[in-house]
């Protein structure tokens, strides 16, 4: 290629490029200008918009608050006619209260004439009554003083007379009903519970093969008799008696230990201390594990559960304890049995009552070992293993500790009575037999007008005998209960004692 042609290609390319870049410009300007005129068409459109919303919005503005108005000025309306309601009330409120004022005032003018009215005619019937007064003590010779003292005196006389009778009748009604429930109750409940009475004495005695064994049993010097003793802590009293040895000791659980010693060195034959002190040890386990049975045995019977281990080795101990021969072991579940009986039957808890019954006496068990009455013992003993309080409180009042606060404990102290008082289940000396029944006919014969007194059925009824010129019924009826609340304060029984007071008027005429 030529050098001119070569600058004729370069020529033409530049021109080229230069058109073509003019021709972009012009492109893109006339694009600008076509932007610049759409968005100045905008704003303009976006104006008359605005301008339109704005004169809509004042028009809206304008109708609100001309709705507003018409509201407010409606409410302003109802308020101001519910004032002059109320205006219009309080002063018919005003005009009723003026005239009630003036009835009133009326009506304290007319009440203070009467007042004054009344007050003359007080003092008038002062002035009468005064004259007749004076006229009728001129009559009858009496002063008005005396003639008080005397119609007082009747009153006094006739209220007393009529109390006694309403007394008399009151008691004989609650007397007949309550002595029938009460007889149908305990007979029902005895009749239900049945128990065996035994009488034992504070001595054991222990058969012998034969006489030889006594001198073994004595052994060298003494010194088996005195391993036995020191061992048990119980009297060993041989004597004459043939064939048998007697044991002595005030604690039934040492003289039972003692009595199965002997029993087993007998059965053995060999009879030296060293055998005698591993036989008091077996005895004692064995004791140990018998009490545990007695007390399972009891709470089973008695149909109490969940007492405490401690609780029944202690029920178990009562098992070789004896009160006037009674077993208390056996009275016990027997009260437990008669309470949970009765306790049904009026409406009671028979589970509490059951339990109250079965633990009443367990501080008889350590008597012998802790200071104190057996019932703070068992108190503080069931404390100890958290008794429910109705059984604490059947503990201490059947012995009047304290007061009654549950049925429960109630029903405990009369079953505890029952017990007691049945036939062959204690017996008593005939010395403390004789001076109770001289205590009973001593305090019947301490009241005026008592002529005779006897004590009979056992000293469970007393029989007095009136004088009937110094007592009429009413008097009898009155001294009967003196009696029996005296022989309440004064003397200690079991069971209860009747007093029956008898007044007798014989009239005697002969014909001629």
């Amino acid at each position: 290629m030529t050098p001119s042609s070569e600058l004729y290609v370069a020529l033409a390319g530049f021109t080229g490029a230069l058109i073509g870049f003019l021709l972009r410009r012009y492109v893109a300007e006339a694009r600008i200008r076509s932007a610049e005129e759409a968005a100045r068409r905008i704003i303009a459109d976006a104006a008359k918009e605005a301008e339109a919303k704005k004169r809509e919005g004042i028009v809206e503005a304008k109708d609100e608050a001309f709705r507003l108005k018409k509201e407010a000025d409606r409410e302003i309306r109802e308020q101001r006619a519910e004032v002059q309601r109320l205006e219009r009330r309080q002063e018919q409120r005003e005009e009723s209260l003026d005239r009630k004022t003036e009835a009133l005032e009326n009506r304290e003018r007319t009440l203070t004439e009467k007042e004054q009215e009344l007050a003359r005619a007080r003092e008038e019937a002062q002035a009468l009554y005064g004259r007749h007064q004076q006229e009728l003590e001129r009559v009858s010779g009496l002063t008005a003083e005396q003639a008080r003292e005397q119609l007082l005196h009747q009153v006094d006389e006739l209220a007393r007379a009529d109390a006694l009778k309403l007394v008399k009748k009151v008691e004989s009604e609650a007397r007949e009903d309550a002595d029938r429930r009460a007889r149908e109750i305990i007979a029902l409940a005895i009749q239900r519970c049945a128990a065996d009475h035994t009488a034992e004495i504070t001595v054991s005695v222990v058969p012998l093969p034969n006489d030889d064994m006594k001198g073994r049993i004595i052994g060298r010097e003494g010194r088996n008799i005195r391993t036995l003793e020191g061992l048990t802590g119980v009297d060993f009293i041989i004597d004459d008696t043939p064939e048998a040895v007697t044991l002595s000791s005030f604690d039934p659980i040492r003289r039972e230990i003692a009595k199965i010693a002997l029993e087993k060195l007998i059965a053995d034959g060999r009879i030296h201390p060293a055998r005698i002190e591993e036989m008091v040890e077996k005895s004692q386990r064995e004791l140990e594990q018998r009490i545990k049975e007695e007390g399972e045995r009891a709470s089973f019977e008695a149909g109490v559960h969940g007492l405490h281990p401690e609780e029944i080795k202690l029920l178990g101990r009562l098992r070789f304890r004896y009160s006037y021969g009674q077993n208390l072991l056996q009275h016990s579940v027997e009260v437990a049995i008669l309470s949970g009986l009765m306790a049904g039957l009026l409406g009671g808890n028979p589970q509490l009552a059951r339990r109250a019954g079965l633990l009443h006496d367990i501080g008889k068990a350590l008597t012998h070992e802790v200071e104190g009455t057996h019932s703070a013992i068992g108190v503080d003993i069931s404390r100890r293993y958290h008794e429910p309080p109705e059984v604490l409180n059947a503990i201490t009042y059947h012995h009047g500790d304290e007061e009654a606060k549950y049925i429960e404990a109630i029903l405990v102290a009369a079953a505890d009575a029952i017990s007691a008082s049945r036939p062959g289940a204690r017996k008593e000396t005939a010395e403390m037999y004789v001076k109770r029944l001289e205590g009973l006919e001593q305090i019947a014969t301490s009241f005026p007008g008592v002529e005779k007194a006897y004590a009979i059925q056992a000293g469970r009824e007393v029989r007095v005998i009136v004088r009937p010129t110094d007592l009429d019924d009413l008097g009898a009826q009155s001294l009967a209960r003196d009696v029996a609340k005296k022989i309440e304060d004064e003397m200690e029984y079991p069971g209860q004692i009747k007093v029956t007071v008898l007044r007798e008027t014989r009239v005697i005429e002969y014909a001629r």
